[in-house]
């Protein structure tokens, strides 16, 4: 990461790069993509989540895969574009940009749940720690088909991967502050695993 700019002059940096991540974070290519497919509001079907997993039960892979892609990709470009700013600037767009995603003001800020938006975030900070990250998430999810107890443990697993690849404390904590946010937007899901009714992959949501 670049060299931080000097505290005395931050302030004004952060601000900015908190707004202009969480506008970037906040556009619901989910949403979008499915209206220009001519699917109407993806917000009416299954979970009622705007995320690729909630897409897919649309049945249009394409679309799905492009969602995932497009929200990856506005927290990875949140942060590289902060990133001549030093390293609080770049966190800080990339909270701004987790925000958006889960809390849209356009939406009455009810948004996705994160995950896509969040390993982004790491593949562009750290992308040892992304690809783990990912890697865990499909390892999971190929075992047993489970797209939230996937998400949960390889979030969940984040904070280490950055632990382990280089120790950086402030990736570590920046990666943890993210498994929150992602698990605490899927409390209904971890509900659900409790009692046994997540759904499969494949299969509609409750």
């Amino acid at each position: 990461m670049p060299d931080p700019i000097s505290w005395t002059l931050s302030g004004p940096y952060l601000l900015a790069a908190l707004i202009g991540g969480y506008l970037l974070g906040s556009i619901p290519f989910g949403l979008l993509l499915t209206r220009l497919a001519g699917l109407g509001d993806i917000r009416k079907l299954g979970s009622g989540n705007i995320g690729a997993t909630n897409v897919l039960r649309s049945g249009r892979k394409g679309l799905a895969a492009a969602t995932l892609l497009l929200d990856g990709g506005k927290g990875a470009a949140a942060v590289l574009l902060a990133g001549n700013w030093g390293p609080d600037v770049q966190l800080m767009a990339g909270l701004g940009a987790l925000g958006g995603h889960l809390y849209p003001v356009w939406l009455r800020f009810r948004g996705g749940k994160g995950m896509a938006t969040a390993l982004g975030l790491l593949l562009a900070l750290a992308w040892p720690v992304g690809l783990a990250a990912c890697a865990t998430w499909l390892l999971v999810a190929g075992l047993l088909r489970t797209a939230s107890l996937a998400t949960l443990l390889a979030i969940a697993a984040a904070p280490l991967y950055a632990w382990w690849f280089g120790g950086d404390p402030q990736l570590t904590q920046f990666a943890a502050i993210l498994a929150a946010f992602v698990w605490l937007r899927h409390h209904a899901n971890i509900a659900r695993l409790l009692k046994g009714q997540e759904p499969k992959i494949g299969r509609k949501s409750a």
